[in-house]
């Protein structure tokens, strides 16, 4: 708080601001008994768990120097790390804090057990181990998770701080480690001294509109290239397996790397130019993306990247987005079976890349089980695709430009009937596919072959055992 006034109807008559050194208070007898006092100023439902902590050594036993002020457990079971500062904070507060932050990451429940134990002795309050051991269970919300403890929030209390400490801070938070700022105040009011905290870093607003990309995906953003790499990867197995046809067109939703709020930004922002949420994929690895809002070529996560600066005026790292978009089912490309292509529907780029991984373009298989479809049978694409370990619509893909597979027209959907999209390599044959199995002794009843003379799965794998 800057300005602070005592108000009598309209008059407003300013309060003199003091700090602790004025008042000649101490950061230890002082401020850190506030704190404990009151741990509601580090955040919500924060039990202080000890206090003063020195009780570390190194590698060669020999006891640390290093003294923490204020170590606190929140209800997620995250650890919270406290530097005190009477005055300005050092330029170098927010380094302490991590050095802090890493010594205790290494904590373990019994650990925390013996020094909330040793704490509350010292304070008068004699309990044994076991009870403060439950004391901390207790306390959080849920299982305990020792890969939490691993990650300390770190809290720095001063009355201020240079643009040295703030500037690291906001990048560091970026970054994913949780570092808080909260400001003391002291204000003399008609003979009694006041002290506010304020959570000055982050603040709600920059909470929710700057760092929530980092806060809410947590780990998302540590490992930025990690994602970019998972994007990448996705990109060269859908391509490799042949899954999206060249013009399959797709649409956008929002998901990885975005807060709620900034999804309802972009959706308004699509409002305005319905092009905005759509692109047709070209089987290129590099950038697989035309968006129809202008044309260019974009990777899944680069388009995303570029959606997200165009909403907010902001850059950011950290979405992977092959999870932004989907394959539009409602618009089947050409040559493509309707029914295998709506198993596509509900998936997103990176969720159809785990359906095909391992999928090969050697087709030898394939044309080895249709060999082995004789003459008054059939089978499915389907079937075909679990046997081989690919997906039903690539297989009809190849089947409609290879001009060496055996007896493609023995390949029919799920239900039995001739793909609307089935078409003879040889684009100068006018009979169709129905008429040629029914040459061959496939019984149709309206269009549908008859179940009984289907090559199901087994079936088809004795083919490639034998």
């Amino acid at each position: 708080m800057d300005h602070l006034f005592t108000v009598d109807g309209q008059r407003a008559t300013p309060i003199s601001r003091t700090g602790l050194a004025a008042e000649n208070l101490l950061e230890r007898q002082h401020l850190q008994e506030w704190v404990i006092a009151h741990p509601q100023v580090l955040g919500e439902s924060v039990l202080v768990v000890t206090a003063e902590y020195d009780r570390w050594a190194d590698t060669d036993g020999v006891p640390a120097r290093d003294r923490l002020d204020v170590l606190g457990l929140d209800a997620t079971g995250r650890l919270v790390v406290v530097e005190l500062k009477r005055g300005t904070a050092d330029r170098d507060v927010h380094l302490q804090a991590i050095t802090y932050a890493a010594l205790v990451s290494r904590f373990d429940l019994d650990t925390l057990a013996h020094a909330h134990c040793a704490f509350l002795s010292r304070r008068g309050e004699a309990l044994d181990v076991e009870v403060c051991r439950q004391r901390l269970l207790d306390h959080v919300d849920g299982e305990w998770s020792p890969a939490l403890l691993q990650r300390p929030r770190q809290v720095i209390v001063a009355a201020d701080f240079p643009k040295q400490v703030t500037h690291s801070v906001v990048w560091l938070s970026e970054m994913g480690i949780d570092i808080d700022l909260v400001q003391v105040g002291l204000w003399r009011v008609e003979g009694h001294l006041v002290a506010g905290f304020t959570k000055v870093y982050p603040t709600p607003e920059v909470e929710e509109f700057t760092l929530a990309p980092a806060r809410v995906e947590g780990e998302a953003v540590a490992r930025k290239l990690q994602e970019r790499s998972h994007s990448r990867k996705a990109v060269h197995v859908l391509v490799d397996a042949g899954l999206l046809p060249e013009g399959t067109r797709l649409l956008m939703t929002p998901r990885h790397g975005v807060t709620e709020a900034i999804r309802a930004d972009i959706r308004s922002w699509v409002a305005q130019d319905t092009a905005r949420a759509a692109a047709t994929w070209t089987n290129d690895t590099a950038k697989p993306l035309l968006w129809d809002a202008d044309g260019a070529a974009y990777s899944p996560t680069g388009l995303a990247n570029h959606i997200f600066t165009s909403v907010t005026g902001r850059s950011v790292d950290g979405i992977q987005g092959t999870k932004w978009w989907d394959v539009d089912t409602a618009h089947v490309p050409a040559g493509v079976d309707p029914e295998a292509w709506a198993t596509l529907a509900g998936s997103d780029l990176t969720a159809l890349a785990r359906q095909v991984t391992g999928t090969r373009k050697d087709w030898t298989e394939l044309h080895t089980l249709l060999g082995g479809v004789t003459a008054g049978r059939w089978t499915t694409y389907g079937d075909l695709a679990t046997v081989v370990g690919s997906h039903p619509v690539p297989i009809g893909q190849h089947l409609r430009a290879c001009g060496r597979c055996p007896s493609p027209w023995r390949v029919l959907t799920a239900t039995g009937e001739v793909s609307p999209g089935f078409q003879w390599p040889d684009p100068a044959r006018t009979d169709t596919a129905a008429s040629v199995l029914a040459g061959e002794g496939v019984r149709f009843d309206g269009g549908t072959a008859d179940p009984e003379q289907r090559m199901r799965e087994e079936e088809l794998r004795q083919l490639l055992d034998g």
